[in-house]
């Protein structure tokens, strides 16, 4: 595995990259351009000063490469251990680490209140250093139209917000998270038919909400589904469906709606002959009372949702009735992460 991270100045890329060495056994990797860049801002008294050891000590020479190239290929001979870099300060450099199938990039970032106090924790001597010097730094190396990282933090996978000042508390949040799951690497089955799923979900027309479903037997797609109008009326979100359109609460009225759930619609499209014994329904919402008993005379051996429905409690009856397994599938937290409540 290896792990980028990139994120604002003083917003604990450092801190990250030194709890992945202690707890988790990464090695940390260098470009010289970094270390070049780092060094000279330390001489100037820069805001972004850092040294140029690392939390552990000098670094190995045979860690500093001085193309993106030479690192990447570095690394790839070496795929099975564990890297960390602080160094990827341009999309150029992203892109060639990006198509590696072991990378993942983590942000990092923190209100410019909190990094303020950092910095001047970090270099208190230097008094003519106001704040507003530090706030133009930061804007710059974050929104410089060539150089800012703005760029490269929309593009992680994981976006930290770490407003601790609290380096224990910091750690056993971070070991939370398990930054190290390679579910986020390469999806597990269960997340790659569900994310298939949350894709389906986007086509429906549906006013109430958007429900995505897919069949699956011997991990192969046998349909996919969302929820919408049947074929020929007119698409609940052009009117079609008074019930969804009326704002009818979760739940209620569904005798007079005219939408097909997403569950529906997969299983008409698969068919009975298709479905079979080990068949697996995967939706991204659990479904409703009507639609589990329809799963049960298709023949369905295991339902798995990602977020529950007002009747969850019903269907999890009828499929227990029926020795149809239920369960909810919890990915690894992905996205914009605040540390403080994570």
């Amino acid at each position: 595995m290896f792990i980028g991270i990139c994120g604002g100045i003083c917003a604990g890329k450092r801190t990250v990259a030194g709890y992945l060495k202690e707890h988790h056994g990464f090695t940390q990797i260098y470009l010289r351009e970094g270390l070049d860049k780092k060094a000279d801002q330390e001489s100037k008294g820069g805001a972004n000063g850092q040294g140029t050891t690392s939390p552990g000590g000098e670094i190995e020479p045979t860690h500093v490469f001085n193309l993106v190239d030479d690192l990447v290929e570095f690394v790839t001979k070496r795929w099975k251990n564990r890297w960390v870099t602080t160094d990827i300060n341009s999309e150029a450099i992203l892109d060639q680490i990006f198509r590696r199938p072991f990378f993942i990039l983590v942000s990092i970032d923190a209100p410019v209140t909190v990094r303020w106090e950092r910095y001047q924790a970090r270099q208190p001597k230097l008094v003519d250093y106001k704040l507003e010097d530090f706030l133009c730094d930061s804007d710059k190396h974050l929104y410089h139209p060539m150089s800012g990282l703005l760029p490269l933090i929309s593009r992680a996978t994981i976006r930290l917000l770490n407003t601790s000042s609290n380096l224990a508390h910091l750690y056993a949040t971070l070991g939370k998270l398990d930054l190290t799951n390679e579910d986020r690497l390469r999806p597990s089955w269960d997340q790659y038919f569900m994310q298939l799923a949350s894709l389906a979900a986007q086509r429906s027309n549906c006013m109430k909400r958007r429900v995505g479903c897919v069949l699956v037997r011997e991990k192969r797609v046998i349909a996919t589904g969302y929820n919408g109008t049947p074929r020929g009326l007119k698409n609940c979100g052009e009117g079609g469906c008074p019930r969804c359109n009326g704002g009818q609460g979760s739940g209620v009225s569904l005798s007079s709606c005219l939408c097909l759930h997403a569950e529906e619609n997969a299983l008409l499209e698969a068919g009975r002959e298709r479905v079979r014994e080990g068949a697996v329904l995967y939706c991204d919402t659990c479904p409703c009372l009507t639609c589990s008993i329809k799963i049960c005379q298709m023949g369905i051996t295991e339902v798995i949702y990602s977020f529950s429905y007002s009747m969850d409690i019903e269907t999890a009856a009828v499929f227990s009735q029926a020795g149809v397994r239920l369960r909810q599938f919890i990915p690894p937290a992905n996205g914009l992460i605040h540390l403080e409540k994570a």
